[in-house]
């Protein structure tokens, strides 16, 4: 099969926010206090109501001739280093275009892969009038994209009641599915199991809204420098290992989905491990199943799968650069089970040739296999309606 003749969905990638994405379109009063870029100490930063986050992060690694920068140069870059397809999303269709993608599902930079860092503004009204913002912009963004760019929806997750309210309002208006914070707990909030979240996961339910655990999507997950690494070692050498170990960390996320009875109490709710990667999966789901007789026999009686069952009923795992045992590991899972992403403009993003990746990591798999992890299993998840001419 020619994958190009696919209508291809890439489930992650990144907006590199807009200076003026939240300032315009706040109400006058909040016009200073909302997300925005300042100066200070020479440097443009990010300011939550009046909180200075540090140096602004544009989180792209794509030049404006389409180049891509290894290694953590990105991290001083300005924006007219990086491509305008970053954080212009008209721009990026062109992109899409040229590179031969349908559609792309977008994730947050500025807030937090799971807008953990709203947590910081005091302000309750404040703190939710940035995620509305965001969600506003965001459908903006859908509608103009002719829903090929599918940005999920940020939830308030400090407030149980108010995250559901968020769902029913963000599906109303058309976005596909949920993006939230996987350790609300750490802020105070209820953790996501117990009865506070039920109109919210009620909610999902009734919008057939899926739920996506991005990495990082917590304080507690955010790592990339952190405790993985020796402390000894180089910047490069740190970023590197803590890259690598954040993507298993999404295990503790969907070990605690299993196991907190979520995905038997609400059965027909699917749920995403973003930018995961996939092979450590079916190790994972073998330890779970393993572990719940061994250590756990008193749970048997409440769930009525085992985790790897829960998981080929509602979970969905997302790959991109691996090749090394992608196919047995896509047959372990089940291919119905497998989307495939880019992390555009992320480091690890697959650009600038990323279709030439994954054909080659999917060499020797039969075309239905392609044909659902490239295209179908995305289009059924997030409602995209493909062309009819679609392969």
């Amino acid at each position: 099969m020619d994958i190009r003749k696919l209508h291809i969905i890439d489930v992650d990638a990144h907006i590199t926010e807009p200076p003026d994405l939240w300032t315009s379109r706040a109400p006058a009063r909040f016009a200073d206090r909302v997300p925005r870029v300042v100066e200070a100490d020479g440097n443009l930063s990010w300011s939550f109501d009046g909180a200075l986050l540090g140096r602004q992060n544009l989180s792209s690694v794509i030049r404006p001739d389409g180049a891509k920068t290894p290694g953590p140069a990105f991290f001083e870059f300005t924006r007219d280093e990086i491509h305008p397809a970053s954080y212009d999303m008209r721009a990026r269709v062109e992109v899409l275009d040229e590179h031969g993608i349908w559609a792309q599902v977008l994730y947050p930079n500025v807030a937090g892969f799971g807008a953990q860092r709203f947590a910081d503004i005091g302000d309750p009204e404040l703190r939710q009038l940035c995620v509305t913002l965001y969600n506003d912009a965001m459908t903006e963004i859908q509608e103009e994209s002719k829903n090929r760019l599918l940005p999920m929806a940020l939830m308030p997750w400090w407030d149980p009641q108010a995250s559901a309210e968020e769902v029913h309002r963000t599906a109303a208006n058309g976005l596909r599915g949920v993006n939230i914070c996987s350790d609300p707990h750490v802020r105070g909030a209820p953790e996501l199991w117990q009865p506070e979240w039920e109109p919210f996961w009620e909610a999902c339910a009734e919008h057939h809204q899926p739920v996506n655990f991005h990495i990082g999507a917590s304080e507690q997950l955010m790592d990339w420098y952190g405790s993985s690494p020796w402390p000894g070692l180089d910047g490069e050498r740190k970023l590197a290992i803590g890259s690598a170990m954040i993507f298993m960390a999404n295990g503790r996320v969907l070990a605690n989905l299993i196991f907190s009875g979520l995905m038997e109490r609400y059965p027909t709710v699917k749920f995403v491990s973003v930018e995961s990667g996939i092979g450590w999966i079916p190790f994972f789901l073998e330890a779970l199943d393993y572990q719940l007789y061994e250590s756990s026999p008193s749970v048997v009686d409440v769930l009525s799968l085992r985790p790897s069952e829960y998981f080929k009923r509602q979970v969905y795992g997302c790959f991109w650069f691996e090749r090394q045992g992608l196919k047995p590991t896509i047959e372990a899972l089940g291919a119905s089970q497998v989307m495939f992403e880019t992390d555009y403009p992320h480091p690890t993003c697959l650009y600038p040739d990323a279709l030439e990746s994954v054909d080659k990591a999917l060499a020797g798999m039969d075309d239905a296999t392609k044909r659902q992890v490239l295209q179908d299993n995305a289009a059924e998840l997030y409602r995209v309606d493909l062309p009819p001419t679609a392969a």
